[in-house]
């Protein structure tokens, strides 16, 4: 599976955007998904994770009530509405893809083996 992201952009802020994330391959629907983002000299930060199924999602606190993860299996596409969108937003997003649960993952230290490559987020004051 390899993975492509799209969406990002600039918006002022209280502002909008939908990120995508389309994978190649067949076996999309097995991944664990999430989203990651790497602001200006900060460490990449894990945003959001949805599981295989769609069925249970997580976000981090900083995004909570703001961005929804979503995904569609029959396209291959993950996708991250952000909504009201703060100047603090402002990173690369990157979409990750694992077969194991991504939240455990990341959680016990390791990183998801599959990777996009980056979209930028920009948000103006």
């Amino acid at each position: 599976v390899q993975l492509q992201a799209s969406g990002g952009g600039t918006v002022q802020a209280g502002g909008s955007l939908r990120l995508s994330c389309a994978a190649s391959g067949r076996t999309f629907s097995s991944y664990s998904m999430g989203w990651f983002r790497q602001a200006p000299g900060k460490e990449r930060e894990l945003t959001a994770v949805i599981s295989w199924s769609g069925g249970s999602t997580y976000y981090s606190d900083s995004v909570k009530g703001r961005f929804t993860i979503s995904r569609d299996n029959a396209k291959n596409t993950m996708y991250l509405q952000m909504n009201s969108l703060k100047p603090e937003d402002t990173a690369v997003y990157y979409c990750a893809a694992d077969l194991r649960p991504l939240l455990g993952l990341v959680s016990g230290g390791s990183t998801p083996a599959l990777w996009g490559q980056g979209t930028q987020v920009t948000v103006s004051s």
